[in-house]
């Protein structure tokens, strides 16, 4: 569950974190009235959840009330790394002195939490990381310790900050590691905590939840009307559709296309206990992905019923525009059921994935 920059944020301000007074604005309209009302110097920020914002036009400065309208314009007639802007978030302008770089997120070789830190924050973190990686800290932190408020003022000490600024930056770093660990996070990210006149404070906010936690955070859920995904869906670079009912079924699946010489186009799980419509929507998506030649559903049916994917498969086949052949491997609960409704479509399958797959292969070779 990613978060927009002013949802984050809100859960900075919450956790004691400083922020910035800014307002989102679903119109130029709405932007003219903020900045009016605000009545002092502001930014305009493209609210997307995706990198890169501010190399591809998405953060402006008007000067004054009318110049605002014609920047809101651009910004929500914007596409960023193909998002559409829908909304701005209409913020102060800061009087910046520096600006420094907090990220807390899972280390998955060192299977430990790692806060990531450097005195010099900003756009260019990235290319700071590959010219100069001596001035990113890195501090990994035993999840089964607590982590304690000396050991967050010991990295602020190790990004060289000058002596005033170590106990201060360190409570931001306590702050924003006790909020990842609190809401079980997968990154919290500030870049650029600003040094400002009035003290240090979140210029922008990167936050992202563990999905299977989400059960534990009903007030997060809340605050952005959060919708859990009826199934996990990821684009590769292959030609091979590849679905299944589970994620180890699927990643197995896929393994069986690389093994007999292709290349998945797609990883889409459909999860336990998918339903007549939750295959069609399935198939929709995938039979509507241009580069998929062939479609490979892998179904080992516990609380998925077989006949219900068979029929499903029908519904979908039977609205498609376009000339995809499927492969199915079928078997499980109702297995005789949802063979016999697709015997009766004239539609053929499989009982051994390995054959499947194979299948697959083989035809997806013979597609020009």
């Amino acid at each position: 569950m990613k978060f927009f920059e002013y949802q984050g944020k809100k859960i900075f301000k919450k956790e004691g974190i400083p922020i910035l007074e800014g307002h989102v604005a679903n119109s130029p309209e709405d932007v003219v009235e903020i900045v009016t009302e605000m009545g002092k110097p502001v930014v305009l920020k493209a609210q997307v959840l995706v990198g890169g914002r501010g190399k591809a036009g998405g953060i402006k400065f008007p000067e004054k009330p009318g110049d605002a309208f014609q920047k809101a314009n651009e910004l929500l007639n914007m596409e960023i790394k193909g998002e559409h802007v829908k909304q701005l978030l209409v913020e102060e302008k800061a009087n910046i002195l520096n600006e420094f770089f907090i990220s807390v997120s899972i280390d998955r070789s060192q299977k430990s939490p790692v806060i990531i830190a450097s005195k010099e924050g900003g756009v260019d973190i990235e290319d700071l990381a590959r010219i100069s990686p001596e001035k990113i800290i890195k501090s990994h932190i035993n999840p089964l310790n607590e982590f304690l408020p000396y050991q967050a003022r010991e990295i602020a000490r190790k990004m060289g900050v000058e002596t005033s600024l170590i106990q201060p930056l360190g409570n931001i770093i306590f702050k924003l590691y006790t909020l990842f660990d609190k809401y079980d996070a997968q990154i919290a990210e500030i870049n650029p905590l600003i040094l400002t006149d009035d003290g240090l404070i979140a210029a922008d906010s990167k936050l992202e939840i563990e999905d299977d936690s989400i059960f534990r955070h009903k007030e997060l859920v809340q605050l952005i009307n959060y919708k859990p995904k009826e199934f996990a869906f990821v684009k590769l670079d292959g030609d091979i559709a590849v679905i299944g009912n589970g994620a180890g079924l699927t990643l197995t699946g896929m393994d069986m296309i690389n093994l007999y010489g292709g290349k998945p186009a797609t990883f889409l799980d459909i999860g336990g206990g998918a339903s007549e419509k939750t295959i069609k929507k399935a198939l929709d998506m995938v039979l509507n992905y241009p580069p998929v030649k062939v479609v490979f559903l892998n179904v080992l049916g516990g609380i998925t019923r077989a006949d219900d994917v068979a029929k499903g498969v029908i519904s979908a086949l039977n609205t498609t525009k376009r000339d995809v052949h499927i492969v199915i491997r079928l078997t499980g609960t109702n297995e005789a059921e949802g063979q016999e409704i697709l015997k009766r479509a004239n539609i053929p399958f499989e009982v051994s994935m390995e054959e499947a797959a194979k299948k697959a292969v083989e035809i997806c070779s013979k597609i020009n």
